[in-house]
């Protein structure tokens, strides 16, 4: 039988480790359950610490990236950098979108891209959550501007943490088990969902469906997104097992 292929592509930030291991495994996941096989390829960007001058460097090679990728005629391209999209600005993931998807035009192969900032609002939207709590793995003020971006999005942070974590591969060491105690600090009263991790880097899939079974309410995290958003571009079944709520099927 011939089973359906694709191509996903991601644009990395050098010092991102989780971006290449969770999107993976929730495709191949659903491979178990689906058809459809995935590849995967990456483009990175040089960043080590999370700081709002590196990050801005970083996002300026973005665009050597798409093109990169557009060269494997990858079928959907992944931004997989949340805080570096919003830090330059509020809006700013859709003009990153349209910048990197007119790189893959100019390069003769139009390829769908999915931004992880814009991929946690979508997810959320479609959870038809307005009232969030959030754990980032950030700076203080690196987080206020993840909220404040959110915020400005229409969506109220009722709650949120800063892990305070500056160094992007500490970032991805974080033992996603910590999160089973560490999401109980935030004060979820009244909120529609979680955010478990409000960055690609920052592991959480390994405990997000035991989170969510906990806290009672729908809990993503912007890899859980992205993937959602990913498999969207693609016309294909948004379901992955044991990926949360968004991932269930029922959206």
């Amino acid at each position: 039988m011939n089973r359906p292929a694709y191509r996903i592509g991601q644009i990395v930030p050098s010092s991102n480790t989780t971006m290449e291991t969770e999107i993976p495994a929730m495709l191949l996941a659903r491979q178990a359950i689906r058809p459809e096989r995935f590849t995967f390829h990456s483009s990175r960007m040089r960043m080590k610490k999370v700081v709002k001058a590196e990050l801005e460097a970083m996002d300026r090679d973005s665009d050597r990236c798409a093109a990169e990728l557009s060269d494997a005629r990858v079928d959907v391209l992944g931004y997989a950098c949340l805080v570096a999209i919003m830090s330059m600005g509020l809006g700013y993931h859709r003009q990153s979108e349209q910048r990197l998807h007119a790189r893959t035009v100019e390069n003769g192969a139009p390829t769908p891209v999915v931004t992880s900032a814009g991929a946690l609002m979508e997810g959320l939207k479609v959870l038809g959550a307005r009232r969030i709590v959030l754990i980032c793995p950030y700076l203080k003020p690196l987080t206020q501007l993840v909220v404040d971006y959110l915020q400005a999005e229409g969506f109220e942070v009722l709650d949120h943490i800063a892990l305070e974590i500056p160094d992007n591969l500490e970032v991805g060491r974080h033992d996603p088990a910590r999160l089973l105690e560490i999401y109980k600090r935030l004060d979820a009263t009244g909120a529609d969902a979680l955010v478990l991790s409000a960055c690609v880097q920052m592991p959480s899939l390994p405990v997000l469906a035991q989170v969510e079974a906990q806290a009672g309410i729908p809990v993503v995290s912007a890899a859980v997104c992205t993937t959602y958003m990913m498999l969207k571009a693609l016309g294909l079944e948004t379901v992955v097992p044991e990926a949360g709520a968004l991932l269930s099927g029922r959206y």
